[in-house]
């Protein structure tokens, strides 16, 4: 049985963790996030990766507890190496990515929803944050590095050293998460999360230059100023010689609304 649920819907492509109640990972869910990203990157009909958890409790724990205490030094270095492995490939795939985030979403779980470009929650379904200093440990699986990057050392530094949760409004207010949505169930987030997705999408948004603008802004952050800008000439070369780039030219000449194709 997969631990990571994959399904399609008009160039979205909708990974759900799926090991209930608590949906934490483990080596097993990693590896099946790992292939369910291959495949939306592989799959030419998806443009857009959505990223949520089942049921309405919890998006993910983090990494599951009772695999780490049973597993010895060396598994737990190679658990996290494979994890990072994971969400930077994730990263790397020049499609959009989108958390969507009903339930708890605390520890390695904030964690994975770092690694994707955008996230959006459910009003008062859950609580987020860094609290592994309760355990003895620091955010293992890229949280010192992402959240530092998204919202300032001294603010990230707090956060992670008080390992407190806070709700997805207090979210929103530091800049953690982009939207938040208040709905009656969890099943209406969930379709809110996939309409959202969708605006990124074919015919009215043109897909390649969202992916561009991600590789784009992923790597000149990560790179000096001189080198960001040789990848974005590099980038904007090759969006100018795409399809989608003379539909738009030409919608904007036309007074009209262009109809991207994605090539």
């Amino acid at each position: 049985m997969a631990l990571v649920d994959y399904e399609t819907s008009s160039g979205v492509a909708l990974l759900t963790l799926n090991d209930p109640p608590f949906n934490g990972y483990t080596y097993e869910m990693m590896k099946d996030l790992d292939a369910a990203i291959l495949e939306a990157r592989f799959d030419t009909d998806v443009e857009v990766i959505v990223i949520t958890g089942h049921g309405d409790k919890f998006f993910c724990s983090g990494a599951n507890i009772n695999m780490l205490k049973e597993a010895d030094e060396r598994f737990k270095y190679y658990f996290c190496l494979h994890a990072n492995e994971t969400l930077l490939r994730l990263e790397h795939t020049p499609k959009l990515c989108i958390a969507a985030i009903h339930g708890h979403c605390v520890g390695g779980g904030l964690e994975i929803a770092l690694a994707c470009d955008l996230r959006v929650a459910r009003k008062g379904a859950g609580k987020m944050g860094l609290p592994e200093v309760a355990l003895g440990v620091l955010p293992g699986t890229g949280g010192t590095q992402r959240l530092a990057r998204l919202v300032g050392r001294s603010k990230a530094l707090q956060l992670m050293v008080e390992g407190s949760t806070f709700d997805f409004e207090q979210g929103h207010s530091i800049g953690l998460v982009h939207e938040v949505w208040e709905t009656a169930t969890a099943d209406q987030f969930k379709s809110r999360a996939m309409e959202y997705a969708h605006r990124f999408t074919k015919p009215g948004k043109a897909s390649l230059a969202v992916g561009a603008i991600k590789r784009a802004v992923a790597t000149g952050l990560e790179v000096g100023l001189e080198q960001g800008l040789a990848l974005e000439r590099e980038l904007q070369a090759e969006l100018f010689a795409s399809g989608d780039a003379k539909e738009g030219l030409a919608a904007y000449t036309d007074k009209r609304k262009p109809r991207f194709s994605g090539r």
